[in-house]
């Protein structure tokens, strides 16, 4: 027994599987060896009855230890046979065992030692050389079909062949050749199924053959290998034999010899009749479709000789006669058979067939029957008939065409489990019919892949069950598993789904185990794992994986990452090169860990190239050659740089470099040193600095997210440390991988009353996908369930284990490495209950209806009719069309006038009779069945038609219906009248209109037979029909369309145009609206797109794409997409010439594309006077480059160049710090992202360079100056509401050292307040600006750090502006004009904030410009502008308007001076009129007298006044309130109208009192005062003169109140400028009349007095005077500007 290998010992099962590749390997060597491929079995006969050598290789079996101790003894005879061997072996290489050496690649190892020890015995007995030929022959059919599971690099996908293919021949010279399908197990010829053997002949061909090929692949001992010379074209083995051998493969070749003539000649003896041929059907039977309870028969005719045996079927299983009396009557006579069926009923639908089969073959030929019931009744077992291959034909073991019929009985349903557990699968597997020599193959398939056993699968076979058991079932065992059983090349399958569930957490909250860990890209010390995200997360969302190794041979697991990684790839380094390892991966979240996964198969830490040699060459048995190759070592060979390092995976925790080893290296081991540097720098790091790495694989960590880096690599051996590589492209440490966007769509459909079907469409952008994860909740629950637990590749899955009758949710996320995507939104709620179930009467189409005839002739008629309004759920397949007599009212029955279903919904009815009169019906078909007829159309007589018009357009429906528009398309009239058809015209109206409402849409015959119809309302319903032209007229109409309401669905999509980055333009449509059943149909001018040439239409799930492989003017036209089983999703897009040329430009655009920009290359000046150049790109990837030129020389970055490309924002710059002349020139920016190019220039030449140059200068300069206080805006001014002018500036980088001052004209500004930089800004505010203010203007900013000023120039021209700029001010300050009465006239006035000389004042009349006089004078009083109109009268009446001129603009203010506002103003100004005349002619004291008189008794008292009256007034005296009259000792006087006088010559004590002088006249009275005290004293008593003393006293008084106002009034005017009234006296008064003088006591007086009689005459109410000119009284403070105040 041969050695196994040291980890295969305690595999029980090994043993003999080993020994079927160690000797296929051996027959691999042998098939290098031999060059002669004849496939001739009479050259093989012949060479074994010559004595070939080959006989002497059976005893020389190699698997039989007994068989070798034999030969062994045989060894000394070798030298006498030598002779025969060379020639044996030469004849045999051309026998024709070679052209069947394959079939003893895998010969059983028990199966060979039993014919080995049967052949050692052959020259004993013929008998036992036939059974060795059985025994060899069993072992050959079953030892083939062994060895195809045991050929190391075989596929286990599933045969790609149908179940019935066709046996391939393959040619010699492709014999060798590695072809891609399954090697045919079974190749015996003409056996049939009792057993009767093939003729001797052929018998004893395959014999010789058998044992020819046997004995040669066979070892053992007695051979030994003396030499091994190798030539360039051959090998050649000498061996030595022992004489005993030797003679007894002499005897026993001529026993075989002796045998094979005697079988030979009884051969020929029996096959003299050569007549014999398979069976084959003259006549073939036919389908039938009957009404129920009416017979049919099938006949059929059949020849071969043999008499062929005739078998029925139905659905595949023979009938039995017997089992049902009556029902089948089977005759055969003649060579006709037949088979009648008697009452048949619906459950006798199904596929018939009949098998012939003789000792020749067997053919079958195939017929259906379809039962229809009157009422449209179907059975539901209908729908779940197997729908089986027509194919009649299958490659059998019995070498001749026959066939099996397999069936699963007991069948495994859908399992579902848990992690842990044990599950089994299993079937009985029933073959039809049974022979015991030939065994099935039963093949396990999950997900498509061969299922091979292993510690976690184990398969059994019992002859009848076939079981599956997964003995740890784990997540990856989650699938659908296929149960496959083949006969030959003739397979049945069975298929069900097995879930397996997380097991419980040990942790509560802890995520699912990780699945499907992989270990790929091994190396010396390196591997990349790889998982599968677990579908629960345990609440929380997955912070990341850990990964643990354990080395093969221990239980030691070591943690591979000490931080959770999100990615679900990660490379694993710091292997030991030669040992084997095993990984497993734990999800955790915020709960815990999870549940470790299923550990990874065994990788080994190899050296790929050393792999693969372990792969070529396998431990086998020793071969006899030694092959040793020296070359001198290479010794102290530095090697040089690795080639081909590229990054193939970055993520943010990790960048994977990969590279080629160098081929200057020698034959001394070589490692490798890895460097980085961050991308735009030189500074490279050595990663791993202590221990080089063995495999040209690295991942490095540690690096900073978001950075680029290069990287680069050296080769290192005992001779040194190599050159480095060429570094990488820069590279971001960001996931390339993005995770997936959520999927779209989901739309769930019934399947069975526990399962759902759940579609989706894939996320856009999607890479790399895994698959999808879906889950499902009860509505309303809010808890979600994972519906599976192992990702689901495809956009489809069957969502099992539900709740019947409940009502479902779904939803649905993407898998990819880098992460789940969010889940998808939810799906409508959908039942579960079976799809067509009980439901069944309900799914089947409704009737048909409104059948019209499209044509009459003589013998027929057609008719055409409108889709039924329910289609059931799924596409309509065809339509029944019966038809009855009418015979003068009275139908007849009824009869079918097709058997096979119309597709089309018009169908010509042949076979009609001639005025007959015709009433028609019509059925629709679908997957659930024939639906009701339709109703009885009305009578319709067949009779030619000879009108001259043509007939009816039929089919007319509408489609793309949206609020505006619809596109109506109909089919020509199927009757097109005496001439051609020349065109259409499409009528239509609202539904409710009346018939008289039909407008017709077209003015001319449209040609084509479609029509976008525009303009409709939306909301309303419209129906169409079409008719038909000809040069005789307008035919008649078609069908009235089904009422169409304009509008557009939510949710309706229209065709998008697109070009891709190769620019191939493409029409798109999208509909997630679609049903399982549904399909897109393309329509160029609405008719459907059959293999175009031009096109190319790619549909995935619910997208469909229509591509132009050549865009061209063959292609203009409408191109239109339909989505059947929906609810009209349809839409089109239009390529005319224009259209056209615009998608080519585009396309051209897309194939060479160009970088987009945002901007073209620019310059701007920053801060320090540094220059930047930029431009910025709409997008760049990570492989975009940049190469920045200057007068067409690369430059690069360094001192004077800063350059910097930002592929996030697509912004590339490049700084300098300084311009110098030599700068001046062209810079370019090129641009290079993947295909995509472009560059953009500036050029700076000449006074552009010079300016900018210049500018940045300045810049720079003006940086330094804002290092320390500076002005961030310059001195400027601005008006305030007040109409003040503020002088102000904006400062910065101040502190409180910081001084500012003022200067005007290089005058020093005093102020009195410190300067405030709390927000930077510094005021001056200088009011009532005037010329004098006029001057230059300067503040200065000063500190430690340096000063800064700004300068304000208000001369000339500035200060006009400015002065205008006050003006208006002051003109938007003007009130509205008012109306004021005066004694003297009308005034009309506005008061403004103040008034400046500078501001123009003009009033227009009635649109006419007022000249001023006497009369009409205008001025300014203070704020007030005034008009005065003295002695108004009515032409004065009417529209006044104030004009303020500020300089640039009119500013105006109106007032109406009219109608009653002038009557009111004109009484008024009476009425003040006559109270001033009142006021200056009443009766008044006008001075005189004091208010108190003290003197002495005995004195002489003298008191005069002055009194005023127009006429004189009245003048009495009154003595303490009481009437007093002149008598002897006090006079009383009144002189000359005005002189009044009081005397008394001696006063007494009597005459103390108070006195009062009353003077009255008609326009008033007045009253004056004055008390006299007399106190007694001794002596002479004087005469008191009160008028002087008064007088001056009086005079005294004014004086002092005069001095008192002009100070106040000067204080006044030096806080604020006072304009006094400038006006013209309005009267001079009388040169003789004394000016009055009033104290203040005398007003008093005059008031009290004027109350006493204010009865009498009213106070006139004292108003301004004006004056004719504008001259301003009042003087300002002479420095003004010192009055300003800082801010």
């Amino acid at each position: 027994m041969m050695s196994l290998p040291f980890y295969q010992r305690h595999h029980e099962h090994y043993d003999r599987a080993y020994r079927h590749k160690a000797l296929s390997s051996t027959v691999s060597q042998y098939q290098k060896e031999t060059k002669s491929k004849s496939a001739v079995y009479a050259q093989g006969s012949a060479a074994y009855a010559r004595g070939s050598a080959a006989y002497r290789h059976s005893s020389a079996a190699g698997f039989s230890l007994d068989s070798s101790a034999a030969y062994s003894h045989g060894s000394s005879a070798y030298n006498l046979e030598s002779a025969a061997y060379s020639h044996g072996s030469t004849a045999y290489d051309r026998s024709a065992a070679q052209s069947k050496r394959s079939a003893a690649y895998s010969l059983d190892a028990e199966s060979l030692s039993t014919s080995s020890a049967a052949y050692s015995h052959a020259s004993e007995s013929i008998n036992k050389l036939a059974a060795a030929y059985r025994l060899g022959s069993e072992a050959y059919s079953f030892g083939l079909k062994n060895s195809n599971l045991m050929i190391e690099d075989q596929s286990y996908k599933m045969s790609p062949k149908a179940k019935r293919a066709k046996q391939s021949l393959i040619s010699e010279d492709k014999e060798n050749e590695a072809l891609d399908y399954s090697v045919p197990i079974f190749t015996g010829r003409q056996v049939n199924i009792s057993g009767i053997t093939d003729t001797e002949e052929e018998r004893i061909k395959e014999s010789a053959a058998y044992v020819a090929k046997r004995n040669l692949f066979a070892t053992g001992e007695g051979v030994s290998v003396s030499k091994v010379a190798k030539t360039t074209s051959e090998e050649e083995h000498h061996e030595k034999k022992s004489r005993k051998v030797a003679i007894r493969e002499s005897a026993e070749r001529v026993a075989m010899k002796k045998t094979l003539e005697e079988t030979q000649a009884f051969h020929r003896k029996l096959n003299q009749d050569k007549l014999l041929h398979p069976p084959e059907f003259i006549i073939e039977p036919r389908s039938h479709t009957i009404w129920e309870k009416e017979n049919v028969r099938f006949n059929c005719s059949v020849a071969g000789w043999p008499e062929p045996r005739v078998t029925w079927y139905k659905n595949n299983v023979p009938i039995d006669v017997q089992a049902h009396p009556g029902k089948y009557i089977i005759q055969s006579r003649y060579g006709l058979h037949s088979l009648e069926i008697t009452e048949c009923d619906f459950d006798d639908t199904a596929q018939y067939h009949a098998s012939a089969m003789n000792v020749k073959g067997e053919v079958s030929v195939y017929a259906s029957l379809v039962v229809k019931r009157y009422k449209g009744e179907i059975d539901a077992s209908l729908l779940h008939a197997r729908n089986l291959s027509l194919s009649p034909f299958a490659v059998t073991p019995h070498g001749y065409a026959s066939r099996f019929e397999i069936s699963f009985v007991d069948k495994f349903d859908v399992a579902f489990g848990r992690e842990g557990e044990t599950m089994s699968l299993g079937c009985t597997v029933v073959i039809n019919p049974d022979i015991k020599r030939f065994k099935p193959d039963i093949e396990w398939y999950r997900n498509g892949v061969l299922i091979t056993p292993s510690k976690w699968v184990q398969m059994q076979w019992s002859g009848e069950r076939a079981s599956l058991t997964l003995t740890h079932a784990n997540k990856e065992d989650e699938g659908l598993y296929t149960l496959r059983v083949a006969m030959g090349e003739y397979y049945e399958e069975y298929s069900g789904y097995v879930f397996v569930r997380d097991a419980d957490a040990e942790i509560p909250g802890a995520p699912g185990a990780p699945l499907d860990v992989q270990c790929l890209d091994a190396n010396k010390d390196y591997v990349i794992v790889s998982w599968k995200q677990p579908a629960v997360d345990g609440g929380n969302p997955i912070l990341g994986y850990f990964i643990d190794r354990c080395e093969v041979g221990t239980s030691h697991w070591t943690q591979c990452n000490e931080n959770p990684v999100k990615f679900a790839r990660f490379p694993v380094t710091g292997l030991i090169e030669g040992r084997s390892y095993i990984f497993r991966v734990r999800a955790v979240n915020k709960a815990g860990v999870s549940l470790p996964s299923r550990v990874s198969e065994p990788v080994a830490a190899l050296d790929p190239a050393d792999r693969a040699r372990l792969r070529s060459h396998p431990s086998a048995p020793w071969t006899g050659q030694i092959i040793v190759t020296e070359e001198e070592p290479a010794e102290g060979v530095v090697p040089g740089p690795p080639t081909d390092l590229q990054v193939i995976e970055a993520t943010k925790n990790y960048v994977v470099l990969s590279w080629k080893p160098p081929g200057q290296r020698g034959h001394e081991g070589i490692m490798y040193f890895v460097e980085k540097c961050v991308a735009g720098t030189e500074d490279w790091q050595r990663v791993n600095t202590e221990i080089p790495v063995k495999s040209p694989r690295f991942a490095v960590f540690d690096l900073s997210e978001g950075k680029s880096y290069c990287f680069r690599v050296r080769c290192c051996n005992s001779a040194g440390i190599g050159e480095p590589s060429e570094a990488t492209e820069a590279t971001v440490v960001d996931d390339k991988l993005d995770i997936p966007k959520a999927p779209g769509r989901i739309m769930p459909t019934r399947n069975t009353d526990t399962s759902v079907v759940v579609t989706w469409t894939e996320p856009p952008d999607a890479k790399e996908l895994v698959g999808y994860y879906i889950e499902s909740s009860v509505e309303g629950s809010g808890r979600w369930e994972p519906c599976n637990n192992n990702p689901v590749k495809g956009t489809r899955f069957v969502c099992h284990g539900l709740s019947t009758g409940e009502k479902y949710i779904f939803r649905v996320r993407a898998v990819n490495a880098a992460g789940l995507s969010e889940f998808s939104q939810e799906s409508e709620p959908i039942e579960v209950k079976a799809a067509i179930g009980g439901g069944l009467l309900h799914a089947a189409p409704s009737p048909p209806y409104d059948i019209v005839v499209l044509e009459s002739v003589r013998d027929s008629m057609v008719l055409g009719w409108k889709q039924p309004e329910a289609i059931g759920g799924t596409e309509i397949t065809g339509y029944y069309v019966n038809y009855r007599e009418v015979v003068d009212g009275v139908p007849g029955k009824w009869k079918e006038a097709n058997i096979k279903a119309v597709t089309e919904r018009a169908y010509r009815i042949q076979n009609l009779k001639e005025n007959m009169v015709y009433q028609f019906q019509v059925a629709a078909a679908n997957l659930a069945g024939v639906g009701a007829p339709s109703k009885p159309s009305k009578p319709f007589k067949c009779e030619e038609w000879t009108i001259a018009v043509p007939g009816p357009p039929h089919d007319v429906k509408c489609t793309e219906v949206r609020k505006d528009s619809l596109v109506l398309l109909w089919k020509e009239p199927v009757y097109s009248g005496r001439s051609p058809i020349v065109g259409y015209y499409v009528d239509m109206k609202e539904t409710e209109a009346k018939e008289e409402r039909w407008r017709s849409v077209n003015e001319k015959p449209l040609q084509k037979k479609f029509l976008k119809i525009g303009g409709l309302t939306q909301g309303v319903s419209y129906v169409f029909r079409v008719r038909a032209t000809n040069q005789a007229g307008v035919g008649k109409p078609s069908d009235v369309t089904d009422a169409v309401l304009a509008e557009t669905r939510p949710g309706t999509k229209e065709v998008v145009v697109d070009v891709d980055d190769n620019g191939v333009i493409s029409l798109n449509f999208e509909c997630d609206q679609m049903s399982p059943d549904s399909k897109f149909i393309w329509s160029k001018n609405y008719e459907p797109i059959e293999d175009d040439p031009r096109l190319n239409i790619d549909t995935k799930g619910g997208k469909s794409k229509l591509s132009f492989k050549d865009l061209g003017e063959d292609d203009l036209g409408i191109y239109s997409c339909i989505v059947t089983d929906t609810d009209g999703v349809s839409s089109s897009y239009t390529i005319d010439e224009e259209e056209m040329k615009r998608l080519l430009a585009l396309s051209h655009e897309r194939q060479f594309p160009t970088v987009p920009l945002i901007s073209e290359l620019a310059v701007e000046i920053l801060e320090k006077g540094e220059v930047r150049f930029w431009l910025q790109a709409e997008k760049l990837s990570g492989n975009a480059k940049a190469n920045f030129v200057f007068n067409d020389k690369e430059i690069f970055n360094g001192e004077k160049y800063k350059m910097k490309v930002d592929k996030n924002t697509g912004l590339i710059e490049m700084i300098m710090d300084k311009l110098e002349e030599k700068d001046e020139g062209t810079y370019t920016f090129q641009l290079q992202d993947g295909k995509a190019t472009n560059q953009s220039s500036l050029v700076l030449i000449g006074d552009v360079f010079k300016k900018l140059r210049d500018e940045a200068d300045f810049q720079s300069k003006e940086w330094h100056r804002k290092q320390g206080p500076h002005f961030v805006d310059k001195l400027g001014w601005e008006v305030t509401d007040e109409c003040n002018v503020m002088l102000k500036c904006k400062v910065a980088n101040i502190k409180k050292e910081t001084h500012i001052v003022w200067y005007k004209d290089d005058r020093e500004i005093m102020v009195d307040e410190e300067h405030d930089f709390k927000d930077g800004v510094c005021t001056l505010l200088i009011s009532e600006f005037s010329k004098k203010d006029a001057g230059t203007y300067e503040v200065i900013l000063k500190d430690d750090r340096g000063k800064d000023s700004s300068e304000l120039k208000l001369k000339d021209t500035a200060f006009a502006d400015l002065m205008n700029e006050v003006c208006r001010r002051i003109a938007l300050s003007a009130t509205d004009l008012k109306i004021q009465s005066t004694a003297e006239g009308i005034r009309l006035y506005s008061y403004v904030t103040y008034y400046v000389e500078d501001l123009r004042v003009g009033w227009v009349h009635n649109d006419t410009q007022i000249k001023f006089t006497d009369r009409m004078r205008t001025g300014v009083t203070g704020e007030q502008i005034w008009l005065q109109i003295n002695e108004p009268t009515p032409q004065d009446k009417g529209r006044y308007i104030m004009e303020l001129f500020d300089g640039n603009t009119t500013h105006k203010k109106t007032v109406d001076l009219s109608g009653q506002a002038f009557d009111e103003a004109f009484a008024e100004f009476q009425r003040l009129k006559q109270a001033a005349i009142a006021e200056k002619n009443r009766a008044r004291v006008l001075g005189g007298l004091p208010d108190v008189v003290t003197i002495q008794e005995g004195k002489a008292l003298n008191l005069s006044c002055t009194v005023w009256g127009d006429p004189t007034p009245e003048v009495s005296w009154l003595k303490n309130e009481k009437s007093f009259v002149s008598d002897a000792n006090c006079i009383l006087k009144f002189e000359s109208g005005k002189n009044v006088s009081f005397s008394i010559s001696t006063v007494s004590t009597q005459d103390s009192g108070k006195y009062s002088i009353v003077v009255k006249n008609k326009y008033g009275t007045e009253t004056s005062d004055v008390t006299v005290i007399v106190m007694p004293v001794s002596g002479q008593t004087d005469t008191v003169q009160g008028h002087n003393q008064n007088n001056k006293t009086v005079s005294k008084k004014k004086k002092t109140m005069t001095a008192s106002k002009q100070k106040e009034g000067g204080k006044k005017d030096f806080i604020k400028p006072h304009v006094e009234e400038i006006t013209t006296t309005e009267e001079t008064p009388d040169p003789n009349e004394i000016p009055p003088v009033e104290t203040e006591k005398d007003t008093k007086s005059n008031q009290q007095a004027a109350k006493k009689t204010a009865g009498k005459a009213g106070v006139a109410e004292k108003v301004p005077q004006p004056t004719e000119s504008l001259d301003r009284q009042g003087k300002k403070p002479p420095e003004k500007a010192a009055l300003g105040k800082p801010h």
